[in-house]
C-alpha cells in the first residue's frame, strides 16, 4: 500500500520536489493532505496530486489535527524557515515520521527546543540534508571509508553560489534578511557543514569565521539607479544583475524555479509586469537585504581533522568544489560536472567498489608515478551530460530513502541520527558568533 503523506507547504520544495516524487510514483506514495495559506498554490498542487478538497488546509495546524483521521503515514514540512520548529513540534505529537526541510531551526534557542522535544518524544525526524544523498558525495564517502586515502587530514569545500542565484535568493528573495529568514551560513551552507560533520564523524572542537555584506548595499549603487530595474536604470546594459535579463530573457523558456516565484502569469508580458513592481525586479543595491555575500568558516575536530568552507556570491558557476587530503591520498571534485579525481599515494592502494560512479580514465602522476583515477559520479541526461536537476540526484535519493524506511516496516526508525544532523546548524550558529565577535568559538561554550 502506498505511503500516505501530509505535506505542509505547497511551494517549490513541497510541491515540485516532495510532492512531484509521490505523484510520479503512485505505487509507493501519495499525497493524502496538503496545507498552504495561498489558495491558488494549494489547489494547484492539490489538483495535480489528486488530494480530496476536504483535505486541503489553509493552515498547517489543521493538517496536524486531522493526521489520524486522514490516515497519514508521515508528514513533510516544507513551510517557510521561521515556521519549521513550531510545525515540527506539533507534528512530533502525532508520533508520525517527519521529513523536515532545512534549516530545522533559525535560532539556537529554537534548535535546542526541537532537539529536546525530539529526545523526549523519541521523534523520528529526517532533516532535508540532500547532499548526503547525492551520488557525488556518497562516492567520496565510499572512497574515504575504504581507507584508500588513509586518515583524513583536511577538507576544503567551496560553495560557489553564482552571481545570478545569489541576487535571486539572498538579495531580492526569501533568504535576504535575518529578520525573516536566517544567516546565510545556515540557510545556504548548512548542507556543506553537514557534509563536513558527516565526514568527520564527530562534532568539532572549535569553529571560527569571517565575512560580511560588502557589495549589495545602497552606497555601491550606480549614480541614478532607481528602486526597480525597469524604472529607467542608467546602467541596464552593463549591470550583471539587471532583472529582466535574467527572468525575461535568459530564463524565457523556463516556468519552474526560479521564475515561478514571479507569480502566476509567466507570459513575457506577465514577467515584465511582475518585475516592474515586485520584489524580484528590485535594484540589488536598493533592497532590504542584510545577509553576508561572502564568508569563510574553519572547523577543527578532536581527531586533528581541519575543514574550511568558503562561500561567495561572486562566482560564475553555481556549484560546489571539494578537495579532501588524507595521509595516503587526495580526492578533488566538482559537483556540477560530477567529475572526481582520486590520487592514491600508496602502490598497494586500490579503489573500492563504487556503484554510483564510472571510471573515465586512469594514469600516473610524476615524480613518483602514483596512480590517479578520474571518475564521474552523478546522474546524466539522455545525451550523457551531467544532470543538475533535483540537487544532482540528491532530492530523489533522500525521498526514496525516507519512503523506503516506511515501506520496510521500521516506521521511519532508520532516520539519520538527529543530533549529528543538527550539528551542522550548531556549527553555523558558532560561525556567526565567531564572525560577529572576531573570536574562535569552542564547542559547547557560549
Amino acid at each position: 500500500m502506498a505511503v500516505r503523506l501530509g505535506i505542509m507547504g505547497a511551494g517549490a520544495r513541497g510541491s515540485d520536489t516532495y510532492g512531484r516524487w509521490a505523484i510520479e510514483r503512485p505505487g509507493r506514495a501519495r499525497v493524502a493532505a496538503v496545507a498552504d495559506p495561498d489558495a491558488h498554490r494549494r489547489d494547484r498542487f492539490g489538483d495535480a496530486a489528486g488530494v480530496d478538497p476536504a483535505r486541503r488546509y489553509a493552515d498547517w495546524r489543521g493538517l496536524v489535527a486531522d493526521a489520524d483521521a486522514n490516515g497519514l503515514d508521515a508528514i513533510v514540512i516544507a513551510l517557510p524557515d521561521r515556521l519549521h520548529v513550531e510545525a515540527a513540534l506539533a507534528a512530533a505529537g502525532t508520533g508520525l515520521p517527519i521529513l523536515l526541510e532545512k534549516p530545522a531551526a533559525t535560532t539556537e534557542d529554537d534548535l535546542d527546543r526541537l532537539a529536546a522535544a525530539a529526545r523526549e518524544r523519541k521523534a523520528r525526524i529526517w532533516i532535508g540534508h540532500v547532499m548526503r544523498y547525492q551520488p557525488f558525495w556518497r562516492t567520496i564517502r565510499r572512497v574515504v571509508d575504504s581507507g584508500a586515502v588513509g586518515r583524513l587530514v583536511t577538507i576544503r569545500i567551496e560553495e560557489n553560489i553564482g552571481f545570478w542565484h545569489y541576487a535571486h535568493s539572498y538579495v531580492r528573495g526569501n533568504w535576504r534578511n535575518l529578520a525573516t529568514s536566517s544567516p546565510m551560513v545556515l540557510a545556504k551552507t548548512c548542507h556543506d557543514l553537514d557534509i563536513i560533520r558527516w565526514f568527520a564523524g564527530e562534532a568539532p572542537s572549535a569553529v571560527s569565521s569571517i565575512g560580511s555584506l560588502s557589495y549589495f548595499k545602497a552606497e555601491n549603487a550606480p549614480e541614478g539607479a532607481p528602486g526597480h530595474c525597469l524604472d529607467g536604470c542608467p546602467v541596464a546594459d552593463s549591470c550583471p544583475f539587471y532583472a529582466p535579463r535574467y527572468y525575461a530573457e535568459a530564463l524565457a523558456d523556463r516556468d519552474g524555479w526560479p521564475v515561478a516565484l514571479l507569480g502566476d502569469d509567466l507570459s513575457p508580458e506577465g514577467r515584465l509586469a511582475a518585475l516592474r513592481d515586485g520584489p524580484y525586479g528590485r535594484c540589488v543595491f536598493h533592497c532590504d537585504n542584510d545577509v553576508v555575500d561572502h564568508q569563510q568558516t574553519v572547523a577543527e575536530f578532536p581527531g586533528g581533522l581541519t575543514a574550511v568552507l568558503s562561500t561567495s556570491a561572486f562566482t560564475g558557476q553555481n556549484t560546489r568544489t571539494a578537495r579532501l587530503t588524507g595521509t595516503a591520498g587526495e580526492i578533488a571534485g566538482n559537483l556540477r560536472t560530477g567529475s572526481l579525481e582520486v590520487d592514491l599515494f600508496s602502490p598497494a592502494a586500490a579503489l573500492p567498489d563504487l556503484p554510483e560512479a564510472r571510471q573515465v580514465q586512469a594514469f600516473t602522476r610524476e615524480p613518483m608515478g602514483h596512480r590517479v583515477f578520474e571518475l564521474h559520479a552523478g546522474p546524466v541526461t539522455a545525451t550523457g551530460e551531467p544532470d543538475h536537476r533535483g540537487h544532482s540526484g540528491g532530492d530523489e535519493a533522500l525521498i526514496d530513502a525516507f519512503i523506503s524506511s516506511l515501506e520496510d516496516g521500521d516506521g521511519g526508525d532508520a532516520a539519520p541520527d538527529l543530533e549529528a544532523s543538527i550539528d551542522s546548524h550548531r556549527m553555523a550558529f558558532a560561525a556567526e558568533r565567531s564572525r560577529h565577535g572576531a573570536a574562535v568559538v569552542h564547542w559547547g561554550r557560549s
